[in-house]
């Protein structure tokens, strides 16, 4: 970002006691802006940490008389890196004055572990593939890094933009929406960010997810009510809001049941419905393998697609991992119900391995938007 003169980096740092706004100042003390939040205003959530950098932002435009039209607002997290060329990507596409936020792919930089290799399969697969499919729609979901949003559009929201959701991007998402500005997105760049190393951390970072996105759907009927979303738009949004309740959660049930009927025709005397002789038996098995890694396998091949760095073969063998992620889902859905019911909403921050990293040469950063 700090390649590019025109823009200004503000670091909100959230009650940090790991030195992170002395190095950040420390790096251009012109051009980047540390704001400061100590306990016990800090650490309440990453939505009003943010909301307390956007009153900040919008001082800063006042002051240097900037329209707020053309102010974009970028929000990274600290183990965020933009890809080469990103914001020469990016700017282009908010040339159409519709356009009030731009969400970015996400790519795990970690991923030599093979927990790392399956979230960044799961990111930069699946929901890369279904987020780049949201564009049609204008209805792509913001993340809560490499997430660029028109400041006007910021501006005409609340006070606050940002909410106290556990998923406060889904929740900006649609708000953004239901005041009818279009959301987008480009293949032609990214954002890395670090893998979660820990299967404990993994899942309770899913479980505030799930949370935060299962407690929005009592904002489904804004989305009905937004006049200028076309149908489609609607129906994506709708679909999207009720993958928690209507897919995750039954869909870990009869998973099993079904696999476990299957097994039980297979390994069953004479094979059930299969019959005994070994064609049917061959059918039997094959269902029961398609009913168990299908969706993986079209993960696999998705990655492949997008990351042409892993051969197909491999690809499609890696796949196969996805299902460990269906069952992080599984566990991390439930226990999000569960604490829904129990009326529990504390903000557990994402444990991450922390790197070190060398800093970037001025000739190799990213370049500047032409």
């Amino acid at each position: 970002l700090l390649v590019d003169r025109r823009s200004r980096v503000v670091v909100v740092d959230d009650g940090s006691d790991d030195g992170t706004g002395a190095i950040a100042g420390s790096v251009d003390p012109e051009r980047v802006l540390v704001l400061r939040r100590d306990l016990p205003h800090a650490r309440q959530g990453k939505g009003r940490a943010l909301n307390h950098g956007f009153v900040r932002i919008n001082q800063i435009v006042a002051e240097e008389g900037l329209d707020p039209e053309l102010v974009l607002v970028c929000v990274m997290d600290a183990d965020g890196h933009l890809s080469r060329g990103a914001l020469g990507r990016v700017l282009p596409l908010f040339e159409d004055r519709r356009v009030g936020g731009l969400q970015l792919m996400v790519r795990i930089r970690n991923r030599q572990t093979l927990l790392c290799l399956i979230q960044d399969i799961e990111f930069y697969g699946l929901t890369a593939t279904c987020q780049m499919g949201r564009v049609a729609t204008g209805t792509v979901s913001l993340g809560g890094n490499g997430q660029f949003v028109r400041l006007s559009a910021l501006n005409s929201l609340a006070h606050e933009p940002w909410s106290e959701s556990l998923t406060e991007d889904l929740d900006l998402t649609i708000s953004l929406l239901a005041r009818n500005w279009r959301l987008t997105s480009t293949p032609a760049a990214h954002v890395t960010q670090e893998g979660v190393v820990r299967i404990r951390p993994l899942v309770t970072q899913r479980t505030r997810w799930y949370q935060g996105h299962m407690t929005c759907l009592r904002r489904l009927p804004e989305v009905w009510k937004a006049r200028s979303l076309s149908h489609g738009a609607v129906l994506e949004v709708t679909a999207y809001l009720t993958v928690p309740w209507l897919q995750v959660l039954p869909w870990s049930v009869l998973f099993h049941v079904g696999a476990w009927q299957v097994f039980r025709t297979i390994a069953g005397s004479g094979w059930g419905a299969f019959g005994g002789s070994v064609p049917a038996r061959a059918i039997g098995v094959l269902l029961w393998y398609l009913l168990l890694f299908f969706p993986s396998i079209t993960s696999g091949y998705l990655y492949f697609r997008r990351a042409r760095s892993t051969g197909v073969l491999k690809a499609l063998a890696l796949g196969h991992l996805a299902i460990f992620s269906a069952y992080i889902s599984f566990l991390a859905c439930w226990r999000a119900l569960y604490r829904i019911l129990r009326g529990r909403t504390g903000w557990d921050k994402t444990r991450r391995a922390g790197e070190v990293l060398a800093p970037v040469p001025a000739a190799a950063a990213p370049d500047a938007p032409s």
